[in-house]
């Protein structure tokens, strides 16, 4: 493991976020490298100096007492069979129509919620030292050809060098149990992973911001594809990625 490669992976070490097998991979570099061992010792020190200044309120009795008296008070318990049976079957049918609906409203927050951790599982095992591309290039031109005939859709590749994200190549990868393309660039020492995928829905979705595990997500939907871009960095900066490359897609391909 190399030092990039080393703190990139910090600041998940120190908050516990990474796995059996990652974990041994940085403490073995970090026992054989100082400056890396004085990095997280650094963190470490700066979240214990956060962690000791950070400052606790305890709430006035009056407010206490006033958020107490707002809440629903807990209704009577004795009830007549009868009332019990005419609620339920007055209630039967609302919930006979909205069942299905909950059911998949639940169903799809739960499986975005899934895939986006599947996303930021494909993140961290890139950062393994030969594993972030299958083809290293930061030609657009190189990139995007590599993916013909591996996926059925062909990622857009976008260089966007000048506008301070490198492009440094791409790889397959497998999320939600199917290949899909991952566009990989570089913001200083960070890495960020691009995951593009084919979806049935023509429907633009406008860019969410997340985080999940420790990571920044961004996530839109356009022209029939799916992107997730993961990153360590900023959540601001994590976000003029996202902003500069829809720019560039559109200037490529408008309409």
């Amino acid at each position: 493991m190399t030092c990039d490669e080393a703190e990139i992976l910090l600041h998940a070490l120190l908050d516990g976020e990474l796995d059996a097998s990652h974990s041994r991979e940085v403490e073995a570099h970090l026992e054989t490298c100082p400056r890396c061992a004085a990095q997280l010792r650094a963190y470490r020190d700066m979240t214990s100096a956060i962690v000791a200044s950070e400052p606790h309120f305890a709430a006035p009795s009056a407010l206490r007492q006033r958020i107490a008296a707002a809440l629903p008070q807990p209704q009577p318990r004795a009830a007549s069979r009868r009332a019990v049976l005419k609620g339920f079957a007055f209630g039967s049918a609302l919930s006979a129509m909205a069942a299905t609906g909950i059911v998949v409203m639940v169903l799809r927050a739960d499986d975005e919620q899934r895939i986006m951790s599947e996303v930021v599982s494909a993140h961290l095992r890139s950062l393994q030292a030969g594993h972030l591309t299958d083809v290293l290039s930061s030609d657009q031109h190189t990139v995007k050809p590599w993916f013909n005939g591996r996926l059925d859709v062909s990622p857009p590749v976008i260089d966007l060098t000048a506008q301070g994200f490198t492009l440094i190549g791409g790889r397959l990868d497998y999320v939600d149990g199917r290949a899909i393309g991952a566009i990989v660039y570089r913001r200083r020492i960070h890495v960020i992973n691009l995951f593009v995928a084919q979806t049935a829905s023509s429907e633009r979705q406008a860019s969410k911001i997340e985080t999940v595990q420790g990571f920044n997500i961004r996530r839109w939907r356009d022209r029939g594809l799916n992107f997730w871009a993961v990153s360590d960095v900023a959540a601001d900066e994590l976000s003029e990625f996202g902003d500069k490359f829809e720019s560039a897609m559109r200037t490529a391909n408008p309409g």
